[in-house]
């Protein structure tokens, strides 16, 4: 690889050029003369220049740089210009980079070639340094178009997906290689999750004697509570309806430690509810408790609902057992299925016990092995 340096654009210290970051162009050709023709060509016109002798010279010089665009020979030995074209293309992390196709004077089938392999501008030989100007400068206003938009649509991405992740799950699924953020949202998939319900214990008494707005009040300061603690946790949040709250582990993106991270979840949402409880008497006099249920197993995460409307949320039997445990659990407590406890590590499975009795959750035949954690037992065992 040579780099070639940054001359003084014409024009004095005022020019605006002077004042902003040179962009970075890749010159590729297995030409010694044709790479410096272009690459002094370039450097006059004020950009930085690294070069490449061969095809996959370029590919890794392009993973290694910040590179606004590519000046490209169709015929090289070994790997060509098309080749790399369709390689940079095919790339998510690569397709918007630029490319300009140097070809033979009246090539029509090159020039073809070289549109189908994604080429965005075309030179012919020989190079002029006025074509090579007005070509180079189109790119790169179409280059800031295309940045543009593709922040617009970053942007939105984060404020949807804001809604129910936290900001550093947000930037790991903007990364991910699991697919494009708006493929998610298109279509439905299956993942092995933990899901987590945590319920008000007395809300509809406490709603029934407080005015509308205290009432409100108190659920935002339950909400901003166990939103907050999912978050730190790096929960999903589904869906709060009245009093619920539905938090996903190892969905959208898969969490190798989604039991743990659902299990310190709950605790912390049971010990930070304690303070919450505490204010709640002191200000208003009322007295509530917080129950939360831990299922794992396959769910569709998706889009449901109608055209009109629509909810990106989980479903499935997993999610329906941890309602039923979470309606099981008594203020303070988390029950949790023998699928959690089995993916705990184990420092934390040895602060549940085993229920002595199998539950019998409404609308299932078989009876579901259930841990417990309490607040009041986890107290006594730090004592």
């Amino acid at each position: 690889m040579q780099t070639h340096g940054f001359p003084r654009p014409e024009g004095g210290s005022d020019d605006k050029s002077a004042r902003v970051p040179a962009r970075t162009l890749l010159v590729v050709d297995d030409q010694e003369v044709n790479r410096k023709i272009l690459a002094r060509h370039l450097e006059l016109l004020g950009y930085r220049v690294i070069t490449a002798s061969t095809g996959r010279g370029a590919l890794e010089l392009v993973r290694k740089h910040d590179v606004d665009g590519v000046v490209l020979d169709v015929v090289m030995e070994g790997m060509d210009g098309l080749e790399v074209c369709r390689r940079l293309k095919a790339d998510p992390a690569t397709w918007l980079i630029p490319v300009v196709m140097v070809t033979v004077l009246n090539n029509q089938a090159d020039r073809i070639r070289a549109m189908e392999a994604g080429a965005d501008e075309f030179l012919s030989k020989p190079v002029y340094p006025e074509e090579l100007s007005a070509r180079m400068r189109s790119l790169m206003r179409w280059r800031e178009a295309r940045e543009a938009l593709e922040q617009a649509r970053l942007d939105q991405m984060r404020a949807l997906f804001g809604r129910y992740l936290c900001p550093e799950l947000v930037e790991d699924l903007l990364a991910s290689a699991e697919g494009r953020p708006e493929d998610l949202l298109a279509r439905s998939q299956r993942r092995d999750a933990v899901v987590m319900f945590a319920d008000l214990r007395g809300f509809t008494g406490l709603a029934e004697r407080l005015e509308a707005d205290t009432a409100v009040e108190l659920l935002n300061d339950y909400f901003a509570m166990a939103t907050g603690v999912a978050h730190a946790h790096k929960g999903t949040v589904f869906s709060m309806a009245g009093d619920a709250l539905l938090v996903g582990f190892g969905v959208p993106l898969t969490q190798a430690d989604a039991a743990d991270r659902a299990f310190d979840c709950a605790r912390e949402m049971q010990r930070a509810f304690g303070e919450l409880r505490t204010r709640w008497q002191d200000r208003w006099q009322v007295d509530s408790g917080l129950g939360i249920g831990l299922n794992r197993g396959e769910v569709v995460v998706g889009n449901v609902g109608s055209e009109a409307f629509m909810s990106y949320t989980v479903v499935g039997d997993a999610v329906n057992v941890a309602d039923r445990l979470q309606k099981q659990a008594d203020a303070g407590e988390i029950l949790l299925s023998g699928r959690v406890h089995e993916g705990l590590s184990p420092d934390r499975a040895k602060t549940c016990e085993r229920m002595a009795n199998p539950l019998f959750l409404k609308g299932r035949t078989r009876p579901l092995p259930v841990l417990r954690w309490s607040e009041r037992d986890d107290a006594g065992r730090e004592r």
